[in-house]
């Protein structure tokens, strides 16, 4: 009777390490994902301040080229209306949405406010050798503020690709299993009448919630896909067998397929393919007789 306690204590605390385990894993993994999706926040506002400040440079590189008074003040007024919007960029943390948000819009107005004095200096035409000479400094500055958005930019899709893998989702534990006319498995395909696939979509705290399209795709021996109709993968539009859509909230959900068999199925290698978000997301191949 003790030898039955102590096993039984035994049982409980493997139990509990490995609740304990699997919870801190998911702890760990979802920080993980925060990480990456704050650092992605900063490079965006880092790369907006990059651009605010190469705007400020153009505007005083755009002075230099004129002599305008009228125009000059124009662009100092919008210059030091753009150095405004800096500071407060600069002021604002990278989680603040709705700011970050508003600040981005001003900086498409600005854009193109920029724009428009670009082709009224250009219109002008009165550009020449020494203020080029003259110029070299700011445009050394703006290159190099080009170069540094040109990085972030870079690292900012790096980022951006992580946080989109964490997000994809997994199909896991596919079955393919052949049934009879009386709906029990078949121990040959050519008593075949009716497909079951079934699997898993593991649980991803990342991925967003919402209605899913899975598509199932089946393989014969010969190559050829039991059609059902077609569906876009990789900018081309290939054959599925099954889909179906489900209702995905995050947590591990089962799904079940059939295919109705109107032809003759021979023995051999049955490829079964996984399909979701232009994405496959799990494969296995079965052998039948």
């Amino acid at each position: 009777m003790k030898k039955q306690w102590i096993a039984l204590i035994v049982a409980i605390v493997a139990i509990f390490v490995a609740l304990v385990a699997w919870l801190f894993y998911n702890l760990e993994e979802q920080k993980i994902v925060n990480k990456e999706m704050a650092e992605l926040a900063e490079l965006d506002k880092q790369e907006m301040e990059n651009e605010y400040e190469r705007f400020t440079l153009q505007y005083s590189e755009m002075m230099t080229q004129i002599n305008n008074d009228s125009l000059v003040a124009q662009l100092t007024q919008e210059q030091m209306r753009t150095q405004q919007l800096l500071e407060e960029l600069k002021n604002v943390k990278a989680t603040n949405a709705r700011e970050i948000t508003r600040l981005k819009k001003e900086l498409a107005t600005v854009r193109e406010v920029l724009r428009s004095y670009i082709r009224q200096v250009d219109s002008l035409n009165q550009v020449n050798e020494t203020l080029r000479n003259e110029n070299s400094q700011i445009r050394n500055e703006l290159a190099a503020s080009n170069r540094e958005i040109e990085g972030l930019a870079t690292e900012k899709a790096s980022l951006s690709e992580k946080v989109a893998i964490a997000a994809q989702l997994d199909a896991t534990g596919i079955t393919m299993t052949p049934l009879n006319k009386r709906n029990k498995a078949a121990k040959k395909m050519k008593d075949c009448k009716q497909i079951q696939v079934s699997f898993t979509i593991a649980k991803n705290v990342t991925a967003s919630n919402g209605n899913r399209t899975l598509y199932v795709r089946i393989q014969t021996p010969n190559g050829d896909v039991l059609n059902g109709g077609v569906f876009d993968y990789e900018n081309r539009q290939i054959e599925y067998s099954m889909k179906k859509t489900i209702e995905y909230g995050g947590e591990e959900t089962t799904v079940t397929t059939y295919w109705n068999v109107n032809e003759f199925l021979g023995a051999g290698e049955y490829r079964v393919s996984i399909f979701a978000d232009g994405n496959m997301i799990g494969s296995r191949t079965f052998t039948f007789k």
